[in-house]
């Protein structure tokens, strides 16, 4: 337990945890590889922060997250992921702040009994990333995206009745689960994620360019470290 700081970066990528940690962290160590979920703490100007690998999907991070607030004493996890642009006025590479995300997944409604299909990340935690923003001069842009259990779905312009009815500017696979586990442990999340590629225009970026390239999201959240 007291190998985990109480804020937690949380990368769907264990090589993308696994790089902020060579390259951000002082005195970084691992603390987890069972299933390559790679796991490290370390400081980050002097403060304590741990980044942690959720994996792919609301099942897997709904695992990695509910544990770390309920079995480690967590009480901060912020998500650091890509996202395919649903609005063709995003770029690749821009930096979008989660205000709240729409689902159809059952996650939560199994998970705690939540009948809702919006959820919105925690007030405090914005205000604070969105602060940190605007100190490292990085613009974002705070939205609502949609959380999705399919990646591959047949009818694949979809996105466009997603986009106009509920509003999301863009799709990811994790946050809707994440949010969850913290309404339901009583703690506090929230979601920066970066462009990777465009429905709406057909851009894309290459897996090592998503590995490698999102550091604006990555100095962001690593404000966090308390």
């Amino acid at each position: 337990k007291d190998e985990v700081a109480g804020t937690v970066l949380m990368p769907g990528d264990p090589l993308r945890a696994k790089f902020i940690a060579e390259n951000f962290l002082s005195g970084s160590r691992e603390i987890n590889s069972v299933r390559n979920a790679l796991a490290y703490t370390g400081t980050y100007k002097g403060r304590k922060i741990s980044v942690v690998s959720s994996g792919m999907g609301m099942p897997s991070i709904g695992i990695y997250s509910f544990e770390l607030y309920n079995f480690y004493g967590v009480e901060n996890i912020i998500r650091i992921g890509s996202c395919g642009a649903y609005a063709p006025e995003l770029n690749l590479y821009d930096v979008l702040l989660v205000e709240d995300v729409w689902s159809e997944s059952s996650f939560a409604r199994v998970q705690s009994g939540f009948e809702g299909d919006v959820l919105a990340a925690s007030p405090a935690l914005n205000e604070k990333l969105a602060g940190f923003a605007d100190e490292l001069n990085i613009p974002i842009r705070r939205c609502r995206v949609h959380s999705s259990d399919v990646f591959y779905r047949q009818n694949f312009e979809e996105y466009k009745q997603i986009h106009r009815e509920h509003g999301c500017l863009a799709a990811e696979m994790e946050a809707f689960g994440l949010f969850a586990n913290a309404m339901s442990s009583n703690k506090q999340a929230a979601c920066l994620l970066t462009v990777s590629d465009s429905l709406a225009k057909g851009e894309e970026t290459t897996s090592e360019e998503r590995q490698n390239a999102f550091t604006k999201m990555m100095q962001i959240a690593l404000e966090m470290a308390d």
